[in-house]
């Protein structure tokens, strides 16, 4: 299971303050020495919390109390509540204790968790169904870490395929589960890790047993430590080779996830670990705790991951894995200069910042920043989950590009070419016309998603993005439905695409809008307009055109030419983002 730590607390009038005074600002901070970690899953070598820490797990904590964690561990845990609340801290003190079965005899449950307990810890169901053999087939050696949901321990295979080999088995005790939602945890980390095991940057999964007492999830040894202690060892912070030699790895791995349906939701440097302690050893990521299937149009709603790597749309109970890329752009930043780019002393501090503050680019080191860099850290930490890179684009920036990666397939095209299919003819010339003012960097990414659905004679069609996908298919795929896209795509069964049409179907606005060149682009794109596609149209039809309706009429008015009665520059612009009034507020609520 995944595990959101926090540092030594302790609680003032419902707030949740750090206990560590001598943390003043947002550097790291003093750096432990590294503790040359073995482990797998999120029982973290070397590393403890104390017992009047708050986190996610349904868990008491096995340790005693006064024994303080790292300096640098992550204050972080699974959060839900409603927002936007008075004090983000207070509300979470009571769904902890509500998730842990602890809720104060007078208060209500919380509506999401009503029936999650299933009825009282007595009528738990715990048995998984898994082996029930692990006595004889594996010999636990020493402990090599504890987390929040139990501890990791070093173990020799001793028959079958692993026979002899070293491994690491974490152990979670089934006294501990007190809640379903804590069993279903359990069950679904198991099912997510098996479905995906196999990619190069994620730890190998070899086993699920189980006995009267515990769950035992036997996973693949890694001896190099966490990327934390790497960082602190290096000072804080990384030159930007190296730096870009971690993020591919991330980028690589999280991209494969969000392709099979999976977000991770808890990404940061502590759920990295290194294979072995060589300096190019390979990283792989770690806990799946948090982790869920989402289907292609499905948004999350519970708030759950740690608070310094949380993004902003996750505090607003919706989102989907784009918020992964959010918690990537905050572990390039802290490896390139070295500190968080949202930090306070509180966590209603840290999620006021991550919700209104934008991280600081100017001061030292970030002059001697490659401007490539910087850019690729402002497209992943934007606020707007629309105008985020995916994992895919994010290795075809710039700033990327000098390590030829191996693009991987990216869902978030087969979401765009489903839009695509559904919009009218004007839509169509609009988005044609912005394709092709694009950029050349931006044109990277689409020409490597278009080799991918491997064209013949130049198109595309529906066959050939069903073959791309399955050829990359996983059992997690199944679980979260994403083959499902292709039913809606099946208007793409009687046509053609070829590279330029593909462009405009997998582009998307906001993204483009997010670039320093968007005016650039937005000008050259409406010249392309008003030479094919921009048309006489009344503001009765265009309101029809983005589905809105008469109380609209008013502001629809300015986007239309007064000379010709066609889009002006603005309302080709507005068109393009299909403005309604819902999302208009829900930005405005954002800004709150």
């Amino acid at each position: 299971m995944g595990h959101c730590c926090s540092k030594h607390v302790s609680i003032v009038n419902n707030e949740t303050v750090a206990a560590d005074h001598s943390f003043k600002g947002p550097p790291l901070g003093p750096s432990s020495q590294p503790s040359g970690n073995v482990g797998a899953g999120d029982a973290t070598p070397g590393r403890h919390t104390p017992a009047n820490s708050f986190y996610t797990s349904p868990f008491s904590s096995p340790l005693p109390a006064g024994v303080a964690p790292s300096p640098a561990r992550t204050p972080g845990r699974k959060f839900r509540w409603p927002l936007p609340p008075p004090s983000p801290a207070k509300p979470i003190m009571s769904a902890i204790l509500r998730r842990q079965g602890k809720a104060k005899p007078k208060e209500g449950p919380i509506p999401e968790e009503q029936g999650e307990s299933g009825g009282g810890e007595g009528s738990l169901n715990k048995s998984f169904g898994y082996g029930k053999n692990f006595g004889a087939k594996y010999e636990l050696g020493r402990e090599v870490g504890r987390g929040h949901f139990g501890h990791t321990c070093w173990a020799k295979a001793k028959k079958g395929e692993l026979k002899g080999q070293a491994v690491a088995v974490k152990i979670i005790s089934k006294a501990k589960m007190t809640t379903a939602i804590a069993i279903e945890d359990v069950r679904r980390e198991v099912k997510i890790l098996k479905a995906l095991s196999g990619h190069r940057n994620l730890i190998k999964f070899y086993d699920a047993l189980e006995d009267a007492n515990n769950v035992y999830i036997v996973m693949e040894l890694c001896e190099g430590g966490e990327l934390l202690d790497r960082i602190l060892s290096r000072g804080g912070r990384y030159t930007e080779e190296d730096a870009k030699a971690i993020v591919v790895q991330i980028l690589n791995v999280v991209a494969f996830c969000h392709l099979q349906g999976v977000v991770h939701r808890d990404l940061k440097p502590e759920n990295f670990l290194f294979v072995s302690k060589d300096e190019d050893a390979p990283m792989k990521v770690i806990d799946f705790g948090l982790s869920d299937f989402v289907k292609p149009d499905q948004r999350l709603n519970d708030i759950v991951g740690s608070a310094y790597y949380v993004a902003p749309e996750v505090l607003h109970r919706s989102y989907t894995v784009e918020a992964d890329l959010w918690s990537i752009g905050v572990i390039t930043y802290i490896l390139l200069c070295g500190s968080r780019p949202f930090w306070a002393r509180t966590e209603s501090g840290i999620f006021r910042s991550v919700l209104k503050s934008n991280p600081n680019l100017d001061d030292s080191p970030w002059p001697a920043v490659s401007p490539e860099a910087k850019d690729f850290v402002k497209r992943l930490l934007n606020k707007d989950h629309r105008k985020r890179m995916t994992a895919a684009q994010a290795l075809t920036h710039p700033w990327l590009r000098d390590k030829k990666n191996d693009v991987p397939l990216d869902l978030f095209i087969y979401k765009s070419v489903k839009s695509y299919m559904c919009v009218s003819p004007l839509k169509c010339a609009a988005l044609k016309a912005l394709s092709k003012a694009l950029t050349e960097d931006e044109l990277v990414y689409l020409r490597a998603q278009f080799r991918l659905l491997e064209p013949k004679d130049g198109c595309v069609s529906l066959d050939n993005f069903r073959v791309a996908l399955m050829r990359n298919a996983t059992d997690a795929m199944k679980e979260s439905r994403v083959p499902d896209i292709l039913n809606v795509m099946e208007p793409l069964s009687y046509k053609k695409m070829d590279f330029e049409e593909f462009c405009a179907a997998a582009i998307s606005t906001y993204q483009i809008e997010a670039l320093e060149e968007w005016e650039n682009i937005a000008t050259t794109a409406f010249e392309y307009f008003e030479q094919a596609g921009n048309r006489v149209i009344s503001v009765v039809e265009l309101a029809q055109e983005m589905n809105l309706g008469p109380t609209s009429y008013s502001l629809l008015t300015d986007w239309i030419r007064k000379s010709d009665g066609k889009l002006s520059f603005l309302g080709y612009t507005k068109f393009l983002h299909g403005v309604t009034i819902r999302s208009s507020n829900t930005r405005h609520r954002q800004l709150v």
